[in-house]
């Protein structure tokens, strides 16, 4: 492990798509600011997988891992990803690099949203996320899933007012169906977790903020394989 970690940590930051770039860098640097961040984004990675059609096929295996060897050969400690449509990607990664932390962006969310209720509504802005994350859930919870369609398009045009309403009325929609707790899928959705939490009285988490103290939490506690 890099010698870093004793004081300034270097956690590398794998992004597909650029709007989660801002909330993990504001949570990281409000939350772990000794923490030493390095940014890689490569926003055909979602673009690619909404479009082809073949899902988590082998060549998107190779590319995570391709990602994933970088930020290793540049000295980082751990390994954060922030787009959870990649599940199983990362998962395989993970059983690559068994001395290093490696974190699902969903990991620490799905563990705090299955202890606060047994009916979680889960809201996603991007489809192929409800496709690869309701499997990484307990099979003791009830999933109700939903995608608020139209908010990442709003989002991406600079209009994060009505991509914040349009993730509320999925997240009311949720709530009617008897959903205990709100989870919001992705890391560009944090933004939303205020309005989502009062439109609907329910308890709401976000990706981020459960991500990067779960990520803190194993970096200190860390013991390598031998």
């Amino acid at each position: 492990m890099n010698a870093t970690v004793a004081n300034r940590p270097r956690i590398a930051l794998i992004h597909a798509l650029a709007l989660s770039v801002e909330p993990i860098n504001e949570v990281m640097a409000r939350d772990w600011p000794d923490a030493t961040r390095m940014n890689l984004l490569d926003d055909s990675l979602s673009a690619d997988l909404a479009a082809s059609g073949r899902g988590l096929d082998a060549a998107m295996h190779m590319r995570f891992q391709c990602l994933a060897q970088y930020a290793l050969d540049c000295g980082s400690d751990a390994i954060l990803f922030t787009c959870s449509a990649f599940g199983p990607c990362i998962e395989e990664i993970a059983r690559l690099h068994p001395s290093v932390p490696v974190l699902k962006p969903n990991e620490a969310m799905i563990q705090g949203a299955s202890a606060l209720g047994r009916r979680v509504g889960l809201v996603a802005t991007f489809a192929p996320t409800l496709e690869s994350m309701p499997a990484e859930f307990p099979p003791d919870v009830t999933l109700e899933c939903l995608l608020a369609e139209g908010a990442l398009a709003a989002l991406n045009d600079g209009n994060g007012e009505r991509h914040d309403q349009l993730i509320a009325a999925a997240a009311l929609k949720l709530a009617a169906r008897g959903c205990e707790v709100i989870a919001l899928a992705q890391f560009s959705m944090a933004r939303a977790k205020s309005l989502v939490e009062r439109s609907t009285g329910l308890p709401v988490l976000s990706t981020v903020d459960s991500a990067v103290a779960e990520l803190k939490r194993r970096l200190n506690g860390f013991a390598p394989s031998p």
